[in-house]
Order: C-alpha cells, then structure tokens, then sequence
C-alpha cells in the first residue's frame, strides 16, 4: 500500500519553506513530507532525516536522491543533540514531526502494529529491537492487570480498560499471548457486543495503548520538543501532526507555554484538520491534528 502523507499542503504552506534552508524531519516515515520539504528548500538546502526504522532510512534515500543535500539517521528524535552534532548542523530553520505510523509499519513490519493480520506482538519502532528492549508481548504477559489497566485507558482513552486488563490476565494464565490475534481473542470477550460493531475496531485503542508504552513515545516527544526549541533558530518554525488526544494535548500544553514565555506566536490557535476530501482519499487521516508554532526570541 502506496503511503500517503498527512495535511501535505498544510505543512508545507504552514512552515513557510525558502531556498537553502535546514529543514529537520524528525519522523521520515515514508519520506512523503520529506520529498516536498527537499524541493521547496532546493539543492542549496540540507535535510536531516531521523527514523529509528532502518528500512524507512533505505526507503527515504532513494526518495530524496537529486532532491537536495540530506543526512539521515537511525534514531529517535529524543537524541536530535546527538544526531545534529554527527551532521555537523548546530541550528535549524524548521522542524516537522508527524507522529502517525507510516502504511509500510502498519501493513510490512510484521511487529504487530496491526491487528488486521496475525503478527508476533513486538510493536517497535526499531527492525530489530536490542535486548532488553521492551515489547507488547512483555508488557501483555508480565505486567500486573492493574498496571496493564492503567495503560489501556491512560494512553489508549479505552473506556473497557479494566476489563480488558482482567480478560487478557485470565487468558495468558492458560497460555502466553504471543500473537496479535491473540490479544484480539482477549479483548473480543471482555468488551460487550455491541462495542464490536462501531465504526473504530474493537481493539484500537488497547494496540495503541500499547505502542504507546513500549515505544516511550509521550516521553520521547516531550523530550524532542524541548530539543528541537533549544535547536531552531528564532523565526524559524515547527509543525507537528498527531493522531490522539495525548499527543495533541503534550504539543498544545508545550507550544502555550513557549508563548507564556514569550518567545513564541502561535501559527495555528486551534488545530488544523484533514478535510472532506483528505479524509476520503486516506481514510488514516480522519483523526490528524495539526498544530504549527513560530520562534519570535531566542530562549533564555
């Protein structure tokens, strides 16, 4: 499945892009926001790309070839300090962040991102996740069903938390969880009937919930916004899509306090969402939210 990027226009016309900038995309994904930011700053402008997925790095290579200068990294965004100083690159102009999953992790990782097919439940951002590092079949068959309910409906906002929590704690007391259908067994006979029928999968919020947690992603955006700020230079800009409450709430929260600061103005004052049309063309983009700021002094 071709990838699609999210509110392409709005963050391009939105970041205000000129010849010879340094751009930053701190989620390359696949690489769609990328191409169109390497042609709006041209041969004279330099991006660095991060994806902590090695075959979205590959990916992004062939993309970008002739569109201008880039260096990409296999990284998360919450190590931007060490990724610039290794391109050399102390300041940027803009910074992107789009923080949906890419069509490739969710129809070709094979880590369980999906519960459209029957994966292991790894659901890493990283190919091949290190020891140690945690993972969704952790998570589903070691953690206490307290801490397993306070997941789902912290991050995943499920209102059957708890007894998701309490059906998944019976069914890997008969067997591991291994597999995303087998979490999707679980949660099917924990919430009621007619929950299965609406129009957002049963299991979405629990899968995201979990993503969520395995990947740090709420500490790792709070971490790379504070980065990115210290990093951009005052006029320069940063869009950030996100895709659930939490995340919208953790940019909003972040962008306002910049602007009590006093170094800030607020391009966008309410998000900006995915139109009819969009929604239509990319079904995925129905709950993107976009919020774009502006660096007007240097941080203090």
């Amino acid at each position: 499945m071709a990838h699609i990027p999210v509110l392409l226009k709005e963050v391009i016309d939105g970041l205000e892009l000129k010849p010879g900038m340094i751009a930053l995309d701190g989620t390359l994904g696949g690489a769609g926001h990328s191409k169109k930011i390497c042609e709006a700053i041209g041969k004279d402008g330099i991006l660095i790309g991060i994806d902590q997925d090695k075959a979205a790095i590959a990916r992004a290579e062939e993309i970008l070839k002739d569109s201008c200068k880039f260096h990409l990294f296999v990284s998360n965004f919450r190590e931007l300090s060490t990724v610039l100083q290794s391109a050399e690159v102390p300041q940027i102009d803009v910074a992107m962040f789009d923080l949906g999953l890419s069509s490739f992790q969710l129809e070709d990782s094979k880590r369980g991102f999906t519960f459209l097919k029957d994966e292991p439940l790894i659901m890493t951002f990283e190919e091949t996740p290190g020891e140690g590092k945690l993972t969704a079949r952790e998570i589903v068959n070691e953690w206490a069903e307290e801490s397993l309910a306070d997941i789902i409906y912290g991050y995943g906002g499920e209102r059957y938390a708890r007894r998701i929590a309490r059906v998944i704690v019976e069914e890997r007391g008969k067997k591991p969880i291994e597999t995303t259908f087998q979490l999707i067994s679980a949660i099917e006979k924990a919430v009621p009937t007619l929950y299965k029928k609406k129009r957002i999968h049963f299991a979405t919020k629990t899968f995201q919930a979990l993503r969520i947690t395995v990947n740090d992603e709420i500490g790792s955006l709070r971490k790379g916004l504070e980065d990115v700020w210290s990093r951009v230079s005052v006029g320069g800009r940063i869009a950030v899509i996100s895709f659930h409450e939490i995340e919208d709430r953790t940019v909003k929260t972040f962008f306002r306090s910049r602007k009590e600061f006093g170094d800030a103005e607020l391009i966008t004052k309410k998000p900006i969402v995915p139109g009819e049309e969009e929604i239509l063309d990319n079904p995925r983009s129905r709950s993107a939210k976009l919020r774009i700021v502006k660096k007007i002094n240097a941080s203090m």
